[in-house]
């Protein structure tokens, strides 16, 4: 078997922009539950926020025009005409050259249109002397400033983050329509994987790494996760639990498998999932080529290659915008990457993108990234690894000081 249908990195990502949307229809969630959730909807305001001007300080509403002009050697005086109590109604109207006492969080009286804080002016009984003069508008929140009626405050596909629900509950939005956690399921393969819990290997056995770190990356990017366990490299095993799996779940994941091996069964096992089937085998990239991308019932089918780094790799690519897609998030939301400078020539092959694990280091000039290097196996380079450098098909290399685009690891 060869590699057949082999894809660069951005036809790959079109592809799943293009052919992968929700499988499942929203539900209406309580917005305590909602954290991580994404919206399936616009929301709109029904009111203002807040629905009263506010003082941003401790300190007295006035009319401006009354402090103009006010200094330290030639306060402002104005008469004092009461307090304002937090959380109730400033019910009396402020009138030429008057003030009222005002906390942080008060409603401003009809007739004040600016607070002066409390550390500029001084009381004499009922008199207020005004040190510092004010403008228009000054130590204010007026009604509609955060909010407006009418406005939409939020649109469909935003992942909800909690300053995302302290604007719902602050109009008064206690339930939301989100898309539902999607589900993947996990499958290792290979005769030599073994489970990780497995005490002594026997010699050409490995720990089933995979399994454990791209779970862990699916519920990072909000999935539910079945760990499918381990098959062996024979066809009918493989197969039926793969079908099994994909009943259950959203995105199947088949962790090994993938390559041109002669016990390789990867593909095979994803094309009799249903149509239309792969769509990508192959993909042009160091690490990871031995990457396949199918498409069943409506369904994702990803396989990656068996290779720790190269699998997860292969996930924070591909897995994570196709999770975003299942879940109705928005594309430039699902982008989690930093700009930083290169700190050596990295050269590199045309005609191929090459993604070099880097660690991020905080310098005078701003953010560095240091290339981690080490073979795709190694798991270990992934620790020291904050993230991921693309180095594009089209170019020979990275110079040092140049400025990347730096994939998290989520």
């Amino acid at each position: 078997m060869k590699f057949f249908n082999v894809k660069t990195v951005a036809q790959t990502l079109e592809l799943i922009a293009n052919e992968y949307r929700p499988i499942r229809e929203p539900f209406e969630l309580p917005l305590a539950e909602a954290l991580g959730m994404v919206l399936a909807e616009d929301v709109r305001s029904g009111e203002e926020v807040p629905h009263f001007a506010r003082s941003t300080v401790d300190g007295y509403a006035v009319r401006a025009q009354d402090t103009y002009g006010a200094s330290d050697s030639l306060p402002a005086f104005l008469d004092i005409q009461g307090k304002i109590e937090m959380g109730k109604a400033a019910d009396i109207p402020l009138g030429e050259g008057q003030a009222q006492a005002i906390p942080t969080g008060g409603m401003l009286p009809v007739g004040a249109d600016s607070v002066v804080m409390i550390e500029h002016v001084e009381e004499i009984g009922d008199l207020l002397n005004v040190f510092r003069q004010v403008a228009p508008g000054e130590n204010v929140i007026r009604a509609g400033d955060d909010v407006a009626q009418g406005e939409v405050v939020m649109t469909a596909g935003q992942k909800l983050r909690p300053q995302d629900l302290g604007v719902l509950a602050a109009i008064g939005r206690t339930k939301v329509h989100v898309y539902p956690r999607p589900v993947v399921a996990i499958l290792s393969t290979g005769d030599e994987i073994v489970p990780a819990d497995k005490a002594e290997l026997a010699p050409g056995e490995v720990r089933d790494v995979n399994s454990m770190t791209i779970a862990a990356a699916a519920r990072a990017c909000g999935a539910e996760v079945i760990e499918g366990g381990i098959v062996q490299d024979e066809y009918e095993r493989f197969a039926a639990r793969a079908h099994e799996l994909f009943q259950q779940a959203d995105l199947l994941i088949l962790s090994g498998g993938s390559s041109v091996g002669t016990r390789d069964y990867t593909e095979q096992v994803m094309t009799s999932l249903g149509d239309p089937g792969v769509l990508v085998h192959g993909v042009s990239i160091k690490p990871g080529k031995p990457t396949i991308l199918a498409k069943a019932a409506g369904k994702p089918v990803l396989g990656l290659p068996g290779h720790p780094v190269s699998a997860l790799i292969v996930f924070h690519l591909f897995a994570v915008p196709l999770l975003a897609r299942l879940q109705g998030q928005r594309a430039e939301q699902a982008d989690k990457r930093v700009t930083a400078r290169i700190a050596r020539n990295i050269a590199s092959a045309v005609g191929r993108s090459d993604y070099i694990r880097v660690q991020l280091e905080e310098r005078s000039d701003g953010l560095w990234a240091i290339p981690v290097f080490g073979k795709s196996g190694l798991i270990s380079t992934l620790v020291k690894s904050d993230g991921m450098v693309e180095i594009e098909a089209n170019k020979e290399g990275i110079l040092e000081g140049e400025f990347v685009r730096v994939h998290l690891f989520t």
